[in-house]
């Protein structure tokens, strides 16, 4: 393996970080689910590195089923977040507040 499995620990806990902030701090909710996907995409990457690192397959086949997981999450997400704006007009996730439980 070229880059030390630390170093790839470090990006992913970094990119992981990130998305973590995206869902946390914004309020428009492409930006959520972009969110969402980068810690998904950060989440890959480890499995993909550790995968790598101890020169075993079992995490890329996980990586390919996160892929998966992955596509189907955006399909449904999108077309939520079609219905929500037809609906009320916004993306912003404050005008949604009568959809809690």
């Amino acid at each position: 393996m070229i880059v030390p499995f630390q170093h790839l620990l470090i990006l992913a806990s970094i990119i992981f970080f990130l998305g973590l902030m995206a869902v946390l701090v914004r309020r428009n909710l492409i930006m959520i689910l972009i969110g969402v996907e980068i810690m998904l995409n950060a989440a890959g990457l480890v499995l993909v590195g550790a995968s790598a690192f101890w020169q075993q397959l079992d995490g890329q086949v996980m990586v390919i089923f996160l892929m998966a997981l992955t596509s189907a999450e955006v399909s449904i997400s999108l077309a939520m977040v079609v219905y929500l704006n037809r609906r009320k007009k916004t993306i912003d996730v404050r005008a949604f507040d009568e959809l809690r439980g």
